[in-house]
């Protein structure tokens, strides 16, 4: 594997565990020194532990690469300003920020929304990549360099899928942020991105099992690392002229999600027709 990240410091988010774990491995794997941060929290955003980001700094030391452990509660403006100021503190500069802390669990349903649910679901992925953004875009536009990488989902804007209110607009606001920092960060030589990851972890293993009859998702290779390596390119140098994109990764497939407005459709047919048939002038009109 090619040293590609050399000299870079990254910030990783919930990298204790699943796919954050792949990331800050990935990265340090590539060359980056990376801050570790994971709160240990469980599958509901509850609790706390110092292990799992403990555990990856020594997987990282192990294989001949340079890491420290955070423990900050990114959930909040200033929690996610904080971290980032902490990668400086240890190491000296910011270069990468992956915005991969969250869980799923929560907020109710339209007929009955659970407010202290969604806040919790909004501070940990919405508020949280506002605040490394809004820290690292001060740290990095006078470098006139930078890689962000948002985390979004499918839940977000796709309506095959659903994950229950929280999750979805939660994730929504990280997709529509993305798009705005983009536009910021261009003209600071900034590059924001965001990934719409399918992998097989503790958070969604028993759905992925219960979809697929043969269990452990019917053989399917959901390995986390699949989405490590293309948040890898996207950081890379390689990637200098990507910003704004969203990308969906499951496996080994890599797919762009794009929005567009268009004329073609069923709908547009169906409200052009039925406003022309009142488009008749009125006697009072005429």
């Amino acid at each position: 594997m090619g040293r590609s990240l050399d000299g870079r410091v990254a910030v990783v988010t919930g990298a204790g565990r699943g796919i954050g774990r792949a990331h800050a491995l990935e990265l340090a794997a590539r060359g980056a020194t990376v801050l570790v941060n994971d709160i240990g929290a469980e599958l509901d955003g509850t609790g706390s532990t110092t292990e799992p980001a403990a555990a990856v700094v020594a997987e990282i030391v192990a294989m001949g690469g340079r890491a420290a452990a955070d423990t900050t509660d990114v959930a909040s403006i200033e929690g996610g300003r904080r971290v980032v100021e902490h990668a400086v503190d240890a190491f000296g500069a910011i270069d990468i920020v992956v915005n991969n802390a969250g869980f799923a669990a929560g907020g109710g349903t339209i007929a009955e929304p659970h407010l202290a649910e969604l806040e919790a679901l909004l501070a940990v992925h919405h508020l949280a990549a506002l605040g490394t953004m809004s820290a690292a875009f001060a740290l990095m536009s006078p470098e006139r360099g930078g890689r962000i990488v948002n985390t979004v989902s499918e839940v977000a804007l796709d309506a095959r899928f659903d994950a229950g209110l929280g999750y979805s607009v939660a994730k929504a606001a990280v997709w529509s942020a993305t798009l705005v920092a983009a536009r910021e960060g261009a003209a600071l030589g900034i590059t924001v991105n965001a990934i719409s990851p399918g992998a097989r972890t503790r958070m969604n293993a028993d759905l992925l099992d219960a979809a697929f009859r043969g269990g452990a998702s019917d053989g399917l290779d959901l390995d986390p690392r699949h989405v490590a390596r293309v948040v890898a390119f996207l950081v890379s140098d390689e990637a200098a002229d990507v910003t704004g994109r969203v990308l969906h990764v499951a496996g080994t497939a890599v797919r762009e999600y794009a929005t567009q407005r268009t004329s073609r459709s069923e709908l547009v047919d169906r409200v052009t027709g039925w406003l022309a048939a009142r488009d008749e002038p009125s006697e009072t009109s005429a």
